[in-house]
């Protein structure tokens, strides 16, 4: 059941809103100003939000760009719900971020219309935010092995032949110490793929095989 959240400082509107959507089954949260609806959002994670934008205090533009600052928030829809539908100011809340907007009077199939068509929109940008976590995960591990394995090899025969020569009657510490740089290089192998892994913000992908997809470290590197 979708979750709705209505930001509006006036308690019969929000009272329209609230009535029309609980027919439709939404189960809806409600703020009469900016910051609580703000904490609201954060607290229940709403699949939309009606935002007023003329409200005392921080109006409903101002609400709006702080939303889509908060990683908890910044993905929910908002539908600016206002008297105000002239071509600036369209564009003006479009450009704080807006999804879409509503005006004052409702006109109540406009208003379902419109809120079903966010709610979509939601969804399916809710499976393909989890499609290219998936994604990012598995081109990560794929890296990881692809990257590690050499030094993870030379970790193993090094190991193994550190266990070889201490079985010797005679131990050559020279041996040793060269095959513990051995072990040493191949930490360090190992620690700067999982930094550089740590550190891609905008992966690039490679085609790795059987349209397995990794992460181009290399690539990386260049452009920062």
């Amino acid at each position: 059941m979708h979750k709705i959240l209505i930001i509006d400082d006036l308690r019969e509107n929000v009272f329209m809103l609230q009535h029309r959507l609980e027919k439709e089954n939404y189960i809806i949260f409600t703020a009469d100003n900016g910051d609580k609806g703000i904490e609201i959002a954060k607290q229940e994670n709403p699949d939309l939000i009606l935002l007023d934008i003329m409200m005392p205090g921080k109006n409903g533009l101002v609400v709006c760009k702080e939303l889509l600052e908060i990683e908890a928030t910044k993905n929910i829809p908002i539908i600016m719900v206002t008297a105000k539908v002239g071509a600036d100011d369209i564009k003006i809340g479009l450009e704080a971020g807006a999804f879409d907007y509503i005006k004052k009077p409702f006109n109540q199939i406009e208003l379902i219309a419109r809120v079903k068509t966010a709610l979509k929109y939601y969804e399916a940008r809710k499976i393909a935010l989890d499609v290219e976590k998936r994604n990012m995960f598995a081109a990560t591990v794929v890296t990881a092995n692809h990257k590690i394995r050499q030094p993870l090899t030379l970790l193993n025969l090094t190991s193994s032949a550190i266990k070889k020569e201490l079985e010797k009657d005679e131990i050559s510490r020279e041996v040793v110490l060269k095959k513990i740089n051995f072990l040493e290089i191949a930490v360090k192998e190992i620690n700067d793929v999982l930094k550089q892994l740590q550190s891609i913000k905008d992966p690039v992908f490679s085609e790795y095989a059987n349209d397995i997809k990794m992460i181009d470290v290399d690539n990386e590197n260049g452009k920062s």
